[in-house]
């Protein structure tokens, strides 16, 4: 497996795709979770999940537990593999990464279609946040709470020591991201969340529209952290709906 392949899965590889989502994942997440997508929006769209190091197949090596770190690390592998338009889906964590991510390319030139947030707060909004500084029965509390972690893996001790690190790495990531000022982006942005979203309000969600030069649009969701587990078809439609009106191109 080369370098690409190990960053990046194309799990329903597709030649005729008009697009390319490259989605990331939340805290903790792998890019399996974005294998479902992959299949409801192939051949149109291809989907290019992003496998962060820690976890799955890429468990023995190190997380990378600063933000800025893994997207300098995503946007260099992305960006060779980036040839037709593309746009970005990111939940939670892989939100503010998608958009880090995006503000290197557009430093090389590449622009998005559009950036697709899910469950997070805009960049300029900072919460006082140290769960990764909790132990273990604590952090596991808090993602237990957001309901988004298959219920068996809390059960699995075996499978728990496996995914902590990567967890926490994660976690902290997170939560000492602090935004760089710079110029907006260009591309549209399209921010979804759940309307009882711990981890972000909605008035903390509009202001994805202060980061971008182009449009802006706010969706919402019945639901929590996790709302797209209950909305996923809805969400695939909005993906398919923008993505069909040509931005940038």
């Amino acid at each position: 497996m080369n370098e690409t392949d190990l960053w990046i899965r194309r799990y329903f590889p597709s030649a005729e795709a008009e697009v390319q989502l490259i989605c990331l994942p939340h805290a903790g997440g792998s890019a399996s979770y974005y294998r479902p997508v992959a299949q409801a929006l192939s051949p149109r769209i291809e989907v290019l999940a992003v496998q962060y190091p820690g976890r799955q197949d890429r468990r023995h090596e190190p997380v990378i537990d600063d933000l800025g770190t893994l997207a300098a690390r995503v946007s260099e592998i992305l960006a060779p593999a980036l040839d037709r338009p593309f746009a970005f889906f990111g939940h939670s964590m892989g939100a503010t990464l998608a958009y880090e991510v995006a503000r290197r390319l557009e430093q090389r030139g590449r622009y998005a279609e559009r950036l697709f947030v899910s469950a997070r707060r805009a960049p300029s909004r900072v919460r006082d946040e140290r769960v990764h500084l909790r132990d273990d029965h604590g952090l596991i509390a808090d993602i237990r709470a957001l309901s988004g972690t298959n219920q068996q893996v809390f059960g699995d001790e075996e499978m728990l020591r496996m995914v902590l690190p990567a967890l926490r790495g994660d976690y902290r990531a997170a939560e000492t991201y602090r935004h760089t000022p710079g110029p907006r982006l260009r591309c549209p942005v399209t921010a979804l969340v759940g309307d009882s979203d711990p981890k972000a309000s909605q008035e903390e969600v509009a202001d994805w529209g202060t980061h971008t030069e182009g449009d802006f649009e706010l969706s919402t969701y019945p639901g929590g952290h996790f709302y797209l587990l209950d909305h996923t078809a809805d969400v695939l439609s909005l993906i398919e709906e923008r993505l069909s009106e040509p931005a940038l191109r």
